[in-house]
């Protein structure tokens, strides 16, 4: 095994998002949710806070309390051709625990991995820090940052053990619709290889809630045993605090293999958390919590529109339509892309922004130079505060 590469992106959150007076617009998560508001969602009648003030805090359910597990089965059974039950899920200490084990597990130096780029750094460090061999199935602003199935067959190898999606994808904000999905499984099928999507954003639709709406459904929905989803209760659910993630998987013999590796790392969870996000995906809970994910989404995601409209000149972007997080690519008067590292660090320093730098977070040799990530469902008052500053700043260096 190969020692990492640094986290760019996290270390810079880490060095950064603590700035005294910071206006956070690159954290990802939807503005994070308290106890109490969590509680409000429910009706009258419902079921309480199931969190027990008796209860001895033993280890608990190795793999995850059987109630969560088949919720985290529920919320991924849309339209599928296998019907998860708990045996189908394992959780884990976030989105991020779940990652490193389905990679830990799965691969080794003998692999090749396709990998969409950009996205969340971890889901081709880490392979390559084990060993494998990973090419970058690249996506395209041109292309809705959509990844085109016909580039496939130049990327796989022969020892080509798994491809690796982000639905809905960060930084861009894209989600790959149904159809594309489908094509990518059966590409894999053909092949024997494994598809591992990152649904950590999955299901913050921002048209989740409308008539006849066209939302993908997770990848284990395409009859296809060899598929894996990772997720979490931080991104979509706004519980980042509570420390909840799963990986999840039609086939038992990968169930066996990740159960058997977790060992090494994972004994149990956290059973103040699972019984909270136990509560959070339950039946009473569940809409009204996405529901409020999904308005704040809306309504910021407009706010951000209005400000590369107005910016057009300097800035661009494809417009997100899932997720919290937007990639938008800032210019100079010269219609040259920024260098992003040194606009992210002048706007903390002059108006207490803080956004992130899409080159050295999320590229290699400069890819997505001038390129920013902005993490817009925070707070709208954050974001209406942020967006002014942001204006002034980009007037007065670039236009």
């Amino acid at each position: 095994m190969v020692r990492p590469i640094a986290f760019a992106v996290e270390q810079w959150m880490d060095k950064y998002e603590t700035t005294p007076g910071v206006l956070n617009v690159a954290e990802t998560c939807a503005s994070s949710i308290s106890l109490d508001e969590l509680t409000s969602l429910a009706k009258e009648g419902d079921p309480a806070l199931p969190v027990s003030t008796r209860a001895r805090l033993t280890y608990g359910p190795i793999l995850g309390s059987t109630a969560l597990r088949n919720s985290v089965a529920d919320i991924h059974n849309r339209d599928s051709q296998h019907q998860l039950n708990e045996d189908n899920v394992i959780i884990t200490q976030g989105g991020i625990s779940a990652n490193f084990l389905v990679l830990y597990s799965m691969l080794g130096p003998t692999d090749h991995v396709i990998c969409v780029y950009p996205t969340y750094q971890q889901l081709y460090s880490v392979p390559e820090s084990l060993g494998a061999k990973t090419s970058f199935w690249r996506l395209k602003a041109e292309n809705g940052y959509i990844p085109d199935v016909n580039e496939l067959p130049d990327l796989v190898c022969k020892n080509t053990k798994m491809i690796i999606i982000n639905n809905p994808n960060n930084p861009t904000g894209a989600r790959i619709p149904t159809a594309v999905l489908r094509d990518i499984v059966d590409f894999a099928k053909e092949r024997g290889i494994i598809v591992m999507s990152d649904e950590v954003y999955r299901p913050l639709f921002h048209d989740a809630f409308e008539p006849n709406a066209e939302l993908p459904p997770a990848i284990t929905a395409f009859g296809y045993e060899r598929t894996i989803v990772t997720g979490s209760m931080s991104k979509a659910w706004a519980m980042a605090g509570i420390r909840i993630g799963w990986a999840l998987s039609p086939s038992t013999d990968i169930m066996s293999q990740l159960a058997m590796t977790r060992d090494y790392t994972t004994i149990s969870v956290s059973q103040v958390d699972d019984q909270i996000a136990t509560y959070a995906l339950s039946a009473a809970v569940r809409k009204p919590l996405l529901e409020r994910n999904v308005k704040l989404a809306t309504r910021n995601l407009a706010l951000i529109k209005s400000f590369v409209e107005k910016h057009s000149n300097i800035c661009e972007w494809v417009c997100p339509n899932a997720g919290t997080t937007a990639f938008v690519l800032f210019k100079d008067k010269k219609g040259n892309p920024v260098n992003d590292v040194e606009f992210c660090l002048g706007l903390l320093e002059a108006t207490k922004v803080f956004i992130t730098p899409g080159s050295h977070c999320f590229g290699h040799d400069e890819d997505f130079a001038g390129y920013v990530r902005i993490g817009y469902v925070c707070e709208t008052a954050v974001l209406e505060e942020a967006l002014p500053k942001l204006a002034e700043y980009v007037e007065r260096t670039l236009a």
